[in-house]
């Protein structure tokens, strides 16, 4: 029996007769950031769709926990403790900061340490910074934070990050790569999709390949 926390076996997707992926396998182990390679039309976005609930599998399983997932609705995967942050990243832009974290809380989880407005601050100084700024008011990079730091407020056991470093500053990024890495060290999963190899090695503990909608072979372990 597995022993990861998340685990696609043989998921395939498609969108009406498109079928976008083939077969897919991956395991996400706890505390481990694990990144899937791709280029644009690969089929990450929709592997990340299709593990939370907002596109059905069309064959395979997705386990959470142990349990199969694939034919829950969203909101309850959330529920059990899986976050996800698109792409779009989609924040209140007419709430404050300190708002937005307030729609996104859910009560602790036993065995994690609970996620705070005041902790999530630790984690993104610039948002301790603007706790009263409305989301329009903020740049693409503080957007990109404070969408992480709302799911955080969940206390998720795992997250899914949809390209989390795309049009972002240098400077940006590597703020977004130690959060990643201190998610990590709270035991936090995180399961990553990016285009850019350098930034993935940022992060990974391991990297996968997606390709026209299948797993290629694995890389070496990231550095």
């Amino acid at each position: 029996m597995s022993s990861a926390l998340l685990e696609l076996r043989r998921v395939s997707a498609a969108y009406g007769r498109a079928q976008v992926l083939f077969g897919v396998d991956l395991a996400l182990n706890a505390g481990e950031a694990l990144v899937v390679l791709g280029r644009n039309g690969a089929g990450k976005t929709t592997t990340l769709k299709a593990i939370i609930g907002l596109l059905p599998c069309t064959s395979g399983e997705i386990l959470f926990e142990g349990k199969r997932i694939d034919a829950v609705p969203s909101f309850e995967i959330a529920r059990l403790g899986l976050g996800y942050v698109p792409e779009e990243r989609r924040i209140f832009t007419g709430l404050t900061v300190t708002e937005n974290l307030e729609v996104g809380r859910q009560p602790p989880r036993s065995g994690l340490p609970p996620w705070t407005p005041d902790k999530l601050f630790e984690l993104f100084p610039n948002l301790g910074r603007m706790r009263e700024r409305r989301g329009a008011e903020m740049s693409g990079g503080e957007q990109q934070m404070l969408a992480i730091a709302r799911t955080l407020m969940g206390n998720p056991r795992a997250i899914l990050l949809d390209e989390p470093f795309e049009g972002l500053a240098p400077r940006i990024v590597e703020a977004m790569a130690a959060a990643v890495r201190a998610l990590k060290s709270e035991g936090l999963a995180v399961l990553l999709c990016e285009q850019n190899p350098r930034y993935a090695a940022l992060v990974a503990d391991r990297a996968l390949t997606l390709q026209k909608g299948r797993i290629r072979a694995e890389p070496a372990r990231a550095a």
